[in-house]
């Protein structure tokens, strides 16, 4: 092989090595632009979660919403936030009362029971919800309190 061979392969492995880099910078460039959106989506819907909580524990503790449907969504958005605020103690009344009444039928499923069946849900439901409504109430006015404590509730 000649020397001008080799410099040219030199020069042109030299090339690819080059693209190769900057190919890499550029997904990595990439690969953190779409991590910090992820980021921000993830701060953004856990403030959302929070601002639709706030609401939430202020209808149920105003009682302009029922129990049940209070309790299921508090739970839900407080699992959104932090799995693990649904087991502190304040908070467990929501779970527990989920627990109770996961089963009832909601939405169109139970617009395709019979009158008689809903009317048995309806009773089974308001027994759950006046027997936790003290709890439930007291657990909502507890997100409300841990809520004023500020942004930074989580840590």
């Amino acid at each position: 092989m000649s020397s001008t061979g080799a410099i040219f392969l030199l020069v042109a492995a030299i090339a690819v090595v080059v693209g190769l880099c900057v190919y890499a910078w550029s997904l990595r460039k990439e690969v953190s632009r779409r991590e910090a959106f992820r980021r921000d989506e993830d701060k953004r819907a856990k403030q959302n979660s929070l601002d639709n909580l706030d609401y939430v524990a202020s209808a149920l503790v105003q009682e302009q919403v029922d129990i049940t449907e209070g309790a299921w969504r508090c739970k839900v958005l407080l699992e959104i936030i932090d799995p693990s605020l649904t087991e502190r103690a304040q908070f467990q009344a929501f779970a527990e009362h989920y627990r109770r009444t996961r089963h009832l039928k909601t939405h169109s499923a139970r617009q395709q029971l019979s009158p008689r069946e809903r009317m048995q849900e309806d009773k089974e439901r308001l027994a759950v919800e006046d027997e936790m409504r003290k709890e439930v109430l007291e657990a909502a006015k507890a997100v409300l309190e841990w809520r004023s404590q500020g942004p930074n509730v989580l840590h």
